[in-house]
């Protein structure tokens, strides 16, 4: 039966939500422990290379049509197995009994509308600046075409609502991450390794534009569309060969 919790938002305090329950959850099965193992580190990773602070951000990974995801004000270190939290695509909750992170329906929307199976969400304080400069990532580095191309800014909205997760999605059309305006970054792909990576990277980048974009009396020179797709070409075979 569907009940309200109360939720303190991850970095936000005092937010309300429904979390839809399930009053028969099953038992955990042993690959979603494992992958909740690998998503805790995930967390904790954001918090060590200095990605978010305290419990700001969200981490989650799919697992068949369970969505693991991290719960909603809790220190990633106290995080322990028993602590696991899962959903439906649907938002129905399956497994656990802490609330959902309050950017669940982000997290969703992109599994819902990509083949993602991890997807990290931080307040990168580099890329966060970005967002409320311009409505782009300039392409200053060519490992903009790692994340599919110039990455773009999603249109403010309030955090933990359907109306950002919609601006989320435009962003990230043909992109694997995307900044959000006055908020953070987002980012997924094929595994929690991959998705962080590229939420290091996005951060790299921005870093990389605006440490450039302060030296006086110069800009940054940016590469052009021509050069974007030959990396792009050249991407597609980069790494080993399995």
């Amino acid at each position: 039966m569907a009940e309200a919790l109360r939720n303190t938002d991850d970095g936000h305090q005092g937010g309300r939500r429904d979390v839809r329950r399930d009053s028969g959850q099953r038992d955990v099965r042993p690959d979603e422990a494992r992958l909740w193992a690998e998503l805790v580190a995930t967390a904790r990773r954001t918090v060590a290379d200095g990605l978010v602070v305290g419990t700001s951000g969200n981490v989650s990974a799919r697992v068949g049509d369970l969505v693991l995801v991290t719960p909603s004000g809790v220190p990633y270190d106290r995080l322990t197995p028993d602590d696991i939290t899962g959903v439906d695509l649907t938002g129905r909750q399956v497994l656990g009994t802490l609330v959902p992170t309050s950017e669940l329906p982000m997290h969703l929307a992109v599994y819902r509308a990509t083949d993602a199976r991890a997807v990290v969400h931080t307040h990168a304080v580099h890329a966060t600046a970005v967002s409320t400069l311009v409505p782009e990532l300039p392409p200053v580095h060519y490992m903009t075409m790692a994340l599919g191309g110039p990455v773009r800014v999603a249109p403010y909205a309030t955090y933990g609502t359907g109306e950002l997760a919609e601006n989320m999605l435009r962003a990230l059309a043909g992109r694997s991450g995307c900044l959000l305006q006055n908020h953070g970054t987002i980012t997924y792909g094929a595994t929690l390794d991959q998705a962080y990576d590229r939420t290091a990277q996005l951060e790299w980048m921005c870093r990389l534009w605006l440490t450039a974009s302060c030296v006086p009396g110069l800009t940054p020179s940016l590469l052009t569309e021509a050069q974007l797709t030959e990396v792009g070409e050249r991407l597609k075979g980069y790494g080993q060969r399995r």
